[in-house]
């Protein structure tokens, strides 16, 4: 494929939905697979929880369902989180911004499936990372542990007994891991 083939992430933002799960990867439509459904469970769980703390206290926006965030331009690399976190200072209150939003969430939460290979998954957490994502948090559903990634220290894995923060993002917010998976 030509360099010129490439897409941008404005040309991959007005492709029809055709039903697949993709991403736009250094100018390339990769095609995902479906997860499965404790995997949408799981969505659906984190998202709930960190909405209603989200909402409660006015910090900002909760996106899910893969929404896209540019992580790389030149090519360009559109990745679809499945949950994200936007502060009101990156992206302020008012009219949500259309298309792709300007800047960067300060928290990615992906949810791993039983197909997806850890080499793949640091790939995109330090594709987020470098995109001034401030903490990437995956979550793992078989060993029931979730593995944090950040821009400034090292990475840290926490297990069911442990609590789950974000205290540079969310201060406040708080669950015990095993209660994720409940």
């Amino acid at each position: 494929m030509l360099e010129s083939e490439l897409l941008t992430a404005e040309e991959y933002g007005r492709l029809p939905d055709d039903g697949r799960i993709t991403e736009l990867v250094r100018g390339r439509i990769v095609e995902m697979n479906r997860p499965f459904t404790s995997n949408g469970y799981l969505l659906i769980r984190v998202s709930a929880l960190l909405w209603n703390f989200v909402e409660q206290r006015g910090l900002g926006r909760v996106v899910g369902g893969d929404a896209g965030v540019i992580t790389q331009r030149h090519p360009d690399t559109v990745r679809g989180p499945d949950v994200a976190f936007y502060s009101y200072e990156r992206i302020p209150r008012g009219p949500r911004p259309v298309g792709y939003w300007p800047d960067s969430p300060e928290l990615v939460i992906e949810i791993r499936s039983n197909d997806d290979r850890w080499k793949e998954i640091h790939q995109k957490v330090g594709e987020y990372l470098s995109a001034d994502v401030l903490t990437v948090s995956v979550i793992d559903p078989e060993p029931q542990r979730v593995h944090l990634f950040y821009a400034d220290r090292e990475s840290v894995v926490l297990n069911a007994g442990d609590q789950l923060t974000f205290p540079d993002i969310l201060p406040g917010f708080e669950i015990a891991v095993g209660e994720l998976f409940e």
